[in-house]
């Protein structure tokens, strides 16, 4: 299911038009990154892992919408970012990644 909607989120990523070209290969390539992350949560906290990549998910689709809600989208960032309070010792890489794709998004929603 995780594999499932990060390829997903990567195709969203793909053919949306109002993602930047530079942005849009940022976000393709931090997608890629946290595969192996969330792969490796998952092992051990699958429910997290879930929870994150469906965050992941509803913040890629609010930044990508052509009609955007800003407050849907910071909704979205904000749950994405709380969805990983508590990992910072155990999987910093994936805390670091997750915090780099909000900015990113949120920079998309302007």
């Amino acid at each position: 299911m995780i594999e499932e909607t990060l390829k997903k989120i990567e195709s969203r990523i793909r053919s949306a038009e109002a993602i930047a070209g530079k942005n849009k290969s940022e976000l393709l390539t931090l997608v890629s990154t946290l595969k192996s992350e969330i792969t490796d949560l998952s092992k051990t906290r699958a429910e997290h892992a879930e929870s994150i990549t469906g965050f992941i998910d509803r913040s890629t689709h609010e930044a990508t919408r052509r009609e955007k809600n800003p407050e849907l989208l910071r909704l979205s960032l904000a749950g994405l970012a709380e969805s990983v309070k508590g990992f910072e010792a155990s999987h910093p890489k994936l805390v670091s990644q997750i915090n780099y794709v909000c900015t990113v998004l949120a920079n998309e929603g302007i």
